[in-house]
């Protein structure tokens, strides 16, 4: 039987993922939101993931039924597929508990449509367990079909770094799984028709789900040890950069570096990861320890700008603060779960008037995620106070001068300014 794959989700993780398998297969891309959807059938990626040329060789050619995508906002077209890949978002909410109703969603979405043989494929980020107790109940429920024996379940955990060019999702490695061992060959096959990388295949759906969370919890905690390290070494008058670069010298030092931890994977599934331990009755300290600190770098950054403009006599109230940068990353347009946010925050606690410029993030987005104005273009005002918080292209070559005056002051989040900063973190 031919392979005709529907993805379900098509932002950072689902869109990639769908052109990959294009060049293949028979692909249909679903998305609730009908403008992405237009936008994708345009030839245009909002998210910067793919060139307009990645994205146009293989929309659908109505000459090559065997190959190609067609992205769609309407269940109906979804209907025939025999394979649905599920790359919808699991974030967290206001308190830090995993938000898993999108997933449960496209899970009643595709049993609407599920018959007997197909597979459904989950890549979204959730705690052990979520795919076999959570999804498969809801699909046997509206397909009225048994689960492992009418349709089959896989899981491969995502592995998209926004913004790199470099590690392109057919060029990392792919861990699979299965709802039983013939589901699991099935899913690691189909990965490794197009991941070029090869594929690990996981002994079970659980420890699939669980190697995702620990991926980014060990990043969290590393970066987590490094942002105190930061915090120490400032009140010891040390360059936490000069350390590190000390450090790097010994084969097996790890390269982290300080600064804000914020996106969809690293600031976000160690929650996932400390509720399910809560749930058997672990209390996590490191994980949970972790996510404190790197919580806290916005508001710390803040109060380091602050002390470096009274230490230069600049008056607070008033002043005109720039911040370089709010989304999560450098050269991604990707602002959920910014951190920059904590910073902007916390300098308007202190009545200063922050200004967020970054040319990257759409200013519609910002607005309507954070209630703030984000420019896009520089007016010619001159600053008290720089904070290049996230580490643009553009930023590492901007002449600071233009917007500075005399006694102006440059904090230097991501270290990266050199002798143009005044103060790193």
């Amino acid at each position: 039987m031919k392979k005709k794959i529907t993805i379900i989700g098509l932002g950072y993780v689902g869109l990639p993922l769908a052109r990959l398998f294009a060049t293949k297969y028979n692909v249909i891309g679903f998305d609730i939101n009908s403008s992405r959807v237009n936008e994708i059938n345009n030839g245009i990626d909002s998210t910067l993931e793919l060139t307009n040329d990645e994205l146009t060789r293989v929309l659908k050619d109505s000459n090559d039924a065997s190959r190609g995508l067609y992205c769609t906002s309407l269940e109906n077209d979804i209907l025939d597929s025999n394979i649905y890949i599920v790359t919808v978002p699991t974030p967290i909410d206001e308190h830090n508990k995993p938000m898993l109703a999108p997933l449960l969603k496209a899970s009643k979405t595709i049993g609407k449509y599920l018959k007997k043989g197909d597979f459904v494929i989950y890549e979204s980020t959730v705690y052990p367990g979520v795919t076999e107790e959570e999804c498969a109940p809801i699909l046997e429920e509206v397909s009225n079909l048994v689960f492992n024996e009418d349709f089959y379940l896989g899981y491969s955990p995502e592995r998209i770094n926004p913004g790199d060019k470099l590690h392109t999702i057919e060029k990392i490695l792919k861990v699979t799984s299965g709802s039983n061992s013939q589901a699991a060959l099935y899913v690691d096959n189909l990965y490794k028709s197009v991941i070029t990388a090869g594929t690990h295949m996981a002994p079970s759906i659980k420890v699939a789900e669980a190697a995702k969370v620990i991926e980014n919890s060990q990043r969290d905690i590393n970066i987590a040890f490094v942002n105190e390290l930061a915090k120490i070494f400032n009140r010891l008058n040390i360059s936490t950069n000069d350390v590190l670069a000390a450090a790097r010298t010994k084969w097996n030092f790890l390269p982290f570096t300080p600064g804000l931890v914020g996106g969809h994977c690293i600031g976000v599934d160690p929650y996932y990861l400390a509720q399910k331990a809560q749930a058997v009755g672990y209390h996590p300290e490191i994980i949970l320890a972790g996510r404190r600190v790197n919580d806290s770098m916005g508001s710390y950054v803040a109060s380091q700008v602050v002390k470096l403009m009274i230490s230069e006599d600049i008056i607070l109230k008033d002043s005109k603060v720039l911040i370089l940068g709010f989304t999560f990353k450098e050269n991604c347009p990707d602002v959920r779960n910014t951190k920059v946010i904590d910073i902007y925050n916390n300098l308007i606690d202190f009545s200063i008037n922050a200004t967020v410029y970054d040319p990257l993030a759409n200013p519609d987005i910002v607005e309507y995620e954070y209630g703030i104005r984000n420019l896009i273009n520089l007016n010619g005002d001159k600053y008290d106070a720089i904070v290049l918080a996230v580490a643009h292209n553009e930023f590492l070559e901007m002449d600071l001068n233009v917007i500075s005056h005399e006694n102006t002051v440059v904090y230097d989040v991501k270290g990266v300014l050199g002798t143009k900063a005044d103060q790193t973190l």
